[in-house]
């Protein structure tokens, strides 16, 4: 176990935030979608799992379970724009759901960046972190391939 700096377990506690938020972001747009987009039902539940992993990993990391964030971001971080897009998908069409995930995927593949980019990040942090970005900005992708689609 590590013993993570105050600084540390912030940078990885605003990972863990936007991870469930956009748990709750792609859950809230799952229940909204109708049949006809039941595709992206089954992909933003694979995403949704994905967030649900890595917030048990990055809670892993910061070791002791006290310090670990398990709700959804209430600070006013930049990691807002899941909890924003979840009011959004009600009535969309395809491309407007896309456009929202998207926007939201944007959110989570920045929060990413800023992380890997933080010097507060803790080393045996960084492979995770890193690992997990890549998986994200794969995400963002296919959901941007999508949304591209879907306006034609």
């Amino acid at each position: 176990m590590m013993s993570t700096t105050t600084a540390a377990t912030g940078v990885i506690n605003d990972l863990i935030e936007i991870n469930n938020d956009r748990v709750a972001g792609f859950e809230k747009a799952i229940a909204d979608i109708k049949d006809e987009n039941i595709d992206l039902k089954e992909l933003f539940q694979g995403y949704a799992a994905q967030s649900r992993k890595n917030s048990q990993e990055l809670a892993a990391l910061v070791g002791n379970v006290d310090d670990v964030e398990t709700g959804n971001s209430v600070s006013g971080t930049l990691h807002r724009a899941w909890i924003d897009v979840k009011s959004l998908f009600g009535g969309s069409d395809r491309a407007g759901i896309l456009s929202e995930a998207e926007r939201g995927e944007d959110a989570i593949k920045k929060a990413y960046q800023d992380a890997l980019n933080s010097e507060d990040l803790p080393v045996n942090a960084r492979e995770t972190v890193s690992s997990q970005a890549q998986e994200i900005s794969a995400a963002h992708d296919q959901i941007k391939a999508l949304r591209d689609a879907a306006k034609i």
